[in-house]
């Protein structure tokens, strides 16, 4: 068995007579359908009550709008600040997204197009000239959260809810009953399309994988990819996320194989436990206040070291990817302030690794004085050892934001630099966008920053940056509800970085920079 263990924490923050308690998470806003952040002044956020034996998924709005905003730094709606961060376009969602509940999500880049996911669909944006970035086509095709990938024209959606097949517009379902049937009477998993002419993208096929897809990752090979499915229960009680003993606990992966000559044959390969010990129990435990380990959430592969980070709900794991068909976890950190680890990125020498803590599932106001600077936040541990990963410090943005705005660590990639450093963009939700300098893991720095104001002033709607990455000298932002963002790097910081050009980028994907 594996030794779990985590860094001893400071207690829990009290604010007035409301004693804040360890938050749970819910992995976005799904397992909260009912309180969906978009929802009136009478809705919830996916913040959990430990108050006694209450452990409730989502507490009242009520409730949150007692945390200390007081020193939010941009509280009117379109209000605007930055650092280092020179914002040269910005692009509203599509006209098939334009809806509030059509969610913006990830990015992935290929031959100077940017596919942004949405979870209605998909769009294609041509950013060979990176201040006017063109949209080039729309796919509408229905799958939460359609978190996305792209190697060699090849690209890949994920879909992590219920659906009566697999075709694009078949509506969800709650459907299924209590055990697994043979064959399965819903859907949900990965697309596999053909995009290499952008004007007609073409589904070539589905795979259909226990428990869907809620996000993956790609390991390109000569002739084919392999592609880790992470995915977790995000609905309620679905028997497809059951393990074993028939708790609610998705231990495994599945690994999808995808021939470059043939994709419209791609298949699951196999179906590795990676903690047959069932993981970190969680909330159940005695005296326990973590999330349990219900399955994968993210996993970022770093090929050429041979190693993978994976951030798998309740801990935090690396993995022997030597044999990658086979990935091994070689050891986990568990983190009491860590509600839900949510996703990671290693250092370009493959001696850091960087985990992100997704407080409140996304929807939470989580960034202010009641929450602190340790939940919500990023955690760096040294890897230099990756059989022992050892804690270095944690990262939160250092700016309150208001009760009206979700805020939490979110998805980033590196920024290669000229001088060695080891530079990252990050996205905070309502949050914006930070570049930080982890060079130094135990004293880290924020570089640059860009942040909005609420997108709305009087109730909290899921909004801000899902993802930003930086791809061949930009940095590219999915903006939930507003749009597709550029933005230019300045000051000294932008002159050190590295205008590298890269075919390819997929965050989770990562590669030395040459």
């Amino acid at each position: 068995m594996l030794n779990r263990v985590g860094p001893v924490l400071a207690g829990l923050a009290v604010v007035g007579a409301l004693a804040i308690a360890v938050p749970t998470a819910t992995g976005h806003p799904e397992e909260c359908s009912e309180a969906a952040a978009w929802s009136n002044g009478t809705g919830y956020s996916p913040y959990a009550s430990w108050e006694g034996a209450e452990k409730s998924v989502c507490v009242s709005e009520s409730v949150q709008q007692r945390y200390d905003d007081s020193k939010a730094l941009l509280a009117t709606e379109g209000a605007e600040g930055t650092k280092n961060l020179k914002l040269l376009s910005s692009n509203p969602k599509p006209t098939p997204f334009e809806s509030e509940g059509a969610l913006n999500s990830d990015l992935a880049f290929e031959d100077g197009y940017a596919y942004q996911g949405n979870y209605n669909g998909v769009s294609i944006w041509n950013v060979k000239e990176p201040e006017n970035p063109v949209l080039v086509n729309v796919i509408e095709c229905l799958g939460s959260q359609n978190d996305v990938t792209v190697n060699d024209g090849i690209l890949i959606t994920s879909t992590d809810s219920r659906r009566v097949s697999s075709a694009c517009d078949a509506p969800a379902t709650t459907t299924g009953g209590t055990a697994n049937p043979d064959p399965p009477t819903v859907w949900e998993g990965l697309r596999v399309w053909d995009v290499n002419d952008k004007q007609n993208p073409k589904l070539l096929t589905t795979v259909r994988t226990d428990c869907g897809s809620h996000t993956h990752t790609v390991i390109p090979q000569a002739d084919r990819l392999l592609v880790y499915v992470s995915s977790y229960d995000v609905g309620a009680g679905r028997y497809e996320c059951s393990n074993a003993a028939g708790n609610l606990s998705h231990d495994k992966i599945s690994v999808v194989e995808v021939p470059k000559s043939a994709p419209a044959t791609a298949k699951v390969i196999n179906e590795p436990v990676l903690f047959p010990d069932g993981g970190n129990p969680g909330e159940n435990a005695p005296g326990s206040t973590r999330r349990q380990t219900a399955g994968c959430h993210d996993i970022t592969v770093y090929p050429e070291k041979g190693i993978a980070a994976g951030a798998c709900t309740g801990e935090g794991v690396i993995m022997d990817i030597t044999d990658p068909v086979n990935p091994k976890v070689i050891a986990s950190r568990e983190d009491e302030n860590f509600a839900f680890w949510h996703s990671a990125t290693i250092s370009n020498d493959g001696k850091k690794v960087l985990f992100t803590d997704e407080l409140g599932g996304g929807s939470g106001a989580e960034c202010n004085p009641t929450i602190g600077p340790k939940r919500g936040a990023d955690a760096i541990y040294d890897i230099t050892d990756p059989a022992n990963p050892k804690f270095m410090s944690y990262f939160k943005i250092p700016r309150t934001q208001t009760n009206e705005e979700n805020c939490v660590a979110h998805n980033g990639n590196l920024i290669p630099s000229a001088n060695g450093r080891d530079l990252l963009v990050q996205s905070w939700y309502q949050g914006g966008i930070s570049v930080i300098d982890w060079t130094d893991g135990h004293n880290v720095k924020e570089i640059a920053w860009f942040d909005r104001g609420p997108f709305n002033e009087t109730r909290r709607v899921l909004a801000g940056f899902w993802s930003s990455y930086y791809y061949n000298g930009f940095i590219y932002g999915s903006e939930i509800q507003r749009g597709f963002d550029v933005f230019k790097l300045t000051g000294p910081e932008g002159a050190g970085a590295q205008r590298n050009k890269s075919k390819t980028l997929n965050a989770q994907t990562q590669y030395t920079y040459r």
